[in-house]
């Protein structure tokens, strides 16, 4: 069966089969059977995933074993920490310093990465030197917010403290390459990226976000963990409205 999706990546990119196969090591004839339906070599396919950016898995469902995907899975997991606020301070800066491709913030408020002013300045140096920066907030007027208000036990202080994060993040709204957004969607996660870097921030019911526990994660080709949270920004983001004026 002819492999569309690897068909239709390399379409939506510009790249033939030959150009393709230039930059693996493969001759065009190769990638042309990949598209017809025959199954890469592991090292190719992951040569292929990385070059277009997609998920292994994606371009070759099943091409994995379930114990395959599952040790890649338990290797996408760095560390895991028993509170936010136990995420050392320069872990933040460390992993978004490192990103080349994109950023991406998901919260209701995430006050304190606003307040952060080293944070606060890596994002604007990597919007700078040409990395998306996307921001994800909560819209306060809305109903998601007002109930996570009530989940953790603040009520009206969670709106307030979205309205007081946009103050901090004045500067950064007005950087070339950042991208701020509302949501209104109800959020089981924070959700912080750098490239194939994520944090993790879990929500817990009757807790603040920094008192619930944290995943640090890396994506790993044939892992299936960290494409989940990526997938799940990814949907937020289309659903999401840019901030009023």
């Amino acid at each position: 069966m002819p492999n569309e999706r690897l068909r239709a990546a390399l379409l939506e990119r510009g790249l033939t089969p030959a150009a393709l196969g230039e930059e693996i090591g493969v001759d065009q004839k190769t990638v042309e059977r990949w598209m017809s339906g025959r199954t890469p070599y592991r090292r190719h396919r992951y040569a292929v995933a990385s070059r277009l950016q997609l998920d292994e898995a994606y371009l070759w469902p099943g091409a994995l074993s379930r114990e395959q995907v599952a040790a890649a899975s338990d290797s996408e997991v760095l560390a895991i920490y028993a509170h936010r606020s136990d995420v050392p301070r320069d872990a933040w800066e460390r992993m978004f310093a490192s990103a080349e491709r994109e950023i991406g913030v998901l919260a209701y408020a995430g006050l304190f990465l606003a307040e952060d002013a080293a944070a606060k300045k890596v994002l604007a140096e990597r919007a700078r030197a040409g990395v998306r920066v996307r921001m994800l907030m909560g819209d306060p007027d809305s109903e998601p917010v007002a109930e996570r208000g009530a989940d953790e036990g603040v009520d009206d202080a969670m709106a307030a403290k979205i309205r007081n994060a946009l103050v901090l993040y004045r500067s950064l709204r007005g950087t070339e390459g950042v991208e701020f957004r509302f949501h209104r969607t109800i959020l089981y996660n924070s959700i912080y990226v750098a490239d194939d870097q994520l944090m993790v921030n879990t929500h817990v019911y009757g807790l603040t976000a920094a008192l619930a526990p944290v995943w640090h994660l890396r994506k790993v080709a044939g892992g299936e963990i960290a494409g989940t949270y990526l997938d799940s920004f990814e949907r937020v983001w289309d659903t999401a409205v840019p901030l009023p004026e």
